[in-house]
């Protein structure tokens, strides 16, 4: 088993693809309509999903809110420098959230921004 994918409901799908593809240079894997059912699915990643987690926007048409709730947490993304990465986050119009620095309690570089829907993604620096 494996894990294939997280599927995040999205009010707009543009400008999500826009942060996902722009910002954290994701690419968009797939995408289709389906029309009878008044929904898109957009699969983004850095590699195949075939061998690798992706995430999937799911844009259910004429809905524009959503309820985040407070279970979900985050996604988390590796990077190898977290300074570095929420400067370029931020020259591309993202929102960082938390400043990159080490984590409280421990020494890992760690760093959180958030997509146009309000959702986390940590950055977590790699381990060399």
């Amino acid at each position: 088993m494996r894990i294939l994918h997280t599927m995040l409901r999205v009010k707009d799908l543009e400008a999500s693809k826009k942060f996902y593809t722009e910002v954290l240079q994701m690419r968009v894997l797939r995408e289709k309509e389906y029309p009878d059912g008044k929904f898109t699915l957009c699969f983004l990643g850095y590699a195949d999903e075939a061998e690798n987690t992706v995430i999937e926007l799911t844009y259910n048409w004429g809905r524009s809110e959503y309820d985040l709730g407070d279970a979900f947490g985050h996604i988390a993304l590796e990077v190898d420098d977290v300074y570095k990465a929420c400067e370029e986050i931020k020259a591309k119009g993202g929102l960082v959230t938390r400043e990159a620095g080490p984590m409280k309690h421990g020494t890992t570089v760690i760093a959180f921004v958030k997509d146009p829907n309000g959702y986390s993604i940590e950055l977590i620096g790699a381990k060399v």
